[in-house]
């Protein structure tokens, strides 16, 4: 076996959230073929506990605990004209001392997930050097100065501008850079058209058999009501912004139409206007939970209102694998291999969206979830996304071909 020099923005396990999910999957995948030395940081404290049961997959670990709030202030310290804030928040001399002594060691081949991570290996030209950016991080950072307020708009545009120039700069160094779908692909290729030729994608998948219907799960809901679900890390803005906007001006026209309607917020580090959304009426804030399945496995609809949103949402996925019904906005569907109307529903503005969860409630699509675990079953197999990895480390040729 060879070695493999795998680093990544945040601890890759355990797989509970969306970037989280494709770098496990990823580094499972590739420790079939390699041995793995992972560099990674912890900036969850929950995390913590699973850096020794992580370390048993790896021939080296180096993990570096963070404070996110010391990280955050680091950053501004950082900051130079055009430098990313995200760079200064990844940075650590420790890490890069590890990477080099990996470099002096022989290692010559590296997987870096996330842009942000990309400095640690810029001009390695020794090593075989792949680069799992998932998503185009500078146009959500573009998306998020659009709808913020001043000052938050302009540090956010700027960290849109400079982010894609160092995208670009990346891009072109790697011997090769993938995206999480087609279309992310097509986007990065648009807006850095010279490194067309090293960019590649390959999607996210889903734990199939982990995320089964099959499976028997108490209820975690009290009786009486048609229970509407979201899933997701609750301090990320783009999930506060959600499940906001469809509590607020989505939930009380499903309530009109559907009176037991109920929405119920699962996920970790619920944010103080999370947590305000609990004194709605028939609204649930949970918190982190210890596993997600039975809220999926007994809702009536689970819902994405996304309207920011990058890439393939696995909150979609998982839930479709459990054969719930999925109603979703276009930014949470765009690059998903699905077709809107068979599989799942996808409406935008409040009034379309409350339409559409309402007549799923009303049992207007009853075989709108079987529908939904047949379309990730035929797209979304781990192994069958994964399939072409291994060839991208074989020999040079490769670093310039299309993946998938």
């Amino acid at each position: 076996m060879r070695d493999l020099l795998f680093l990544s923005h945040r601890i890759p396990y355990p797989p509970d959230k969306g970037e989280k999910i494709r770098a496990w999957h990823i580094l499972r995948h590739l420790a079939r073929t390699h041995r793995i030395h992972l560099g990674c940081f912890v900036d969850d404290p929950a995390d913590r506990a699973h850096i020794e049961t992580l370390r048993a997959h790896c021939a080296d670990l180096h993990a570096v605990v963070i404070d996110r709030r010391r990280q955050k202030a680091l950053s501004l310290l950082r900051a130079r004209p055009g430098r990313p804030l995200t760079l200064g928040y990844f940075a650590d001399a420790g890490l890069a001392g590890w990477v080099r002594g990996k470099q002096q060691a022989g290692i010559s081949r590296a997987f870096v997930y996330c842009s942000a991570m990309a400095p640690y290996l810029m001009g390695a030209r020794t090593m075989r050097r792949v680069l799992d950016m998932v998503d185009v991080d500078s146009a959500k950072w573009a998306a998020y100065a659009a709808r913020a307020a001043w000052p938050a708009s302009m540090v956010w545009a700027r960290e849109a501008r400079t982010l894609l120039a160092f995208e670009r700069r990346a891009a072109a160094d790697f011997d090769r850079t993938l995206f999480v779908s087609q279309a992310e692909a097509a986007e990065f290729r648009r807006l850095s058209p010279e490194t067309a030729g090293r960019v590649g994608w390959f999607d996210n998948g889903v734990d199939l058999d982990g995320f089964s219907p099959g499976h028997a799960f108490a209820t975690p809901y009290p009786p009486g009501g048609q229970d509407i679900v979201f899933t997701g890390t609750m301090d990320y803005w783009p999930n506060v912004d959600a499940v906001t906007w469809f509590a607020e001006a989505v939930l009380p026209g499903v309530q009109a139409a559907c009176p037991q309607a109920r929405f119920t917020v699962v996920g970790a580090n619920p944010a103080p206007a999370v947590q305000r959304l609990a004194t709605l009426a028939g609204v649930q804030v949970t918190g982190r939970v210890p596993d997600v399945r039975p809220y999926l496995h007994h809702a009536a609809l689970v819902v994405a209102p996304l309207r920011i949103a990058r890439g393939t949402q696995n909150k979609v996925l998982e839930a479709m694998a459990m054969a719930r019904p999925v109603v979703t906005t276009t930014d949470a569907f765009a690059g998903l291999r699905a077709t809107p109307g068979e599989d799942l529903l996808v409406a935008d503005g409040a009034a379309a969206f409350a339409a559409q969860c309402a007549a799923v409630l009303r049992g207007e699509y009853p075989g709108l979830g079987a529908a939904a675990r047949a379309a990730v079953a035929r797209h979304y197999a781990w192994d069958a996304t994964l399939a072409g990895l291994d060839a991208l480390f074989l020999d040079t040729s490769l670093a310039h071909e299309a993946m998938p």
